[in-house]
């Protein structure tokens, strides 16, 4: 189902939803079941960064960690940031935080089959999330990057490690990509874009070739639900019930978007 065409029964039906919803993306819907919102635990403050040159090698992985595109050239290649998948720069729980996640390498890699470090896990990102290339360990990104992992990840911050690690749990659901369009008419489209690209472009494109490619975890719909179900909409979140995140996941999912470079398999 494509809604790009201009004439094409799709595109009608979309144009008629939002006129009928309105593209603000804080409408919610009668009888949605409410889950547990991720920005109730408390985050990592940026002004206990340590000063001198430890310091500023964390700074500048919180920068490069918040605007990818524009601070890790070459090695991006689209318009997503770590911390559009990973929200508020690493450290809302149940936005996939990063407290704790040094801590987990090296660890086996079942896309890689291999054990793989911090650095190599932060190269699958780049080459899938991020649609670009892996960065080599001894480049300024990825140095700066895991110096800011690792402060996120240090023994003052255990306790928020212990809670909200990744998306959180949900039912195992059957993704419906028609009711999907319509959700994401009702609640998604007045941020992201009727055609899954943000005007301006201050959000996350969801897909087209400035978004993940299909070798990206978000390109799996029911991860991408567990995203959706407790940190969207941005301006009410928990507002999707388990199978509303499942259905815009599955209709998200289904669009065009960068095919995964094979030459990077192995990460």
């Amino acid at each position: 189902m494509r809604i790009s065409g201009r004439g094409s029964k799709t595109a009608v039906c979309f144009a008629a939803l939002l006129l009928m919803f309105g593209e603000g993306c804080s409408r919610s819907s009668p009888g949605v079941a409410a889950t547990k919102s991720s920005a109730a635990q408390t985050t990592a403050d940026p002004l206990e960064i340590p000063a001198g040159a430890e310091g500023a090698l964390i700074w500048r992985g919180k920068v490069i960690f918040d605007h990818t595109p524009d601070q890790a050239k070459p090695w991006a290649g689209n318009a997503l940031s770590c911390s559009d998948c990973h929200l508020k720069s690493g450290t809302q729980a149940f936005g996939s935080p990063m407290y704790g996640a040094a801590k987990d390498y090296p660890s086996f890699s079942g896309r890689a089959g291999r054990v793989i470090t911090l650095p190599e896990r932060l190269q699958e990102c780049f080459v899938r999330s991020e649609n670009g290339q892996p960065p080599p360990e001894d480049s300024e990104a990825s140095k700066a990057l895991v110096a800011y992992i690792d402060w996120l990840s240090r023994d003052a911050l255990k306790d928020r490690a212990a809670t909200g690690r990744g998306y959180g749990d949900m039912p195992v659901l059957a993704g419906n990509a028609h009711r999907g369009l319509l959700l994401y008419a009702a609640k998604c489209a007045g941020c992201h874009g009727r055609e899954g690209v943000p005007n301006p472009p201050t959000l996350s494109p969801l897909w087209g070739p400035q978004s993940w490619n299909d070798g990206a975890g978000m390109n799996i719909p029911a991860v991408l639900a567990k995203f959706l179900l407790r940190n969207m909409p941005a301006d009410k979140p928990g507002t999707l019930s388990p199978q509303d995140a499942m259905d815009v996941a599955a209709w998200v999912d289904s669009r065009p978007r960068p095919k995964f470079n094979q030459a990077y398999r192995n990460y």
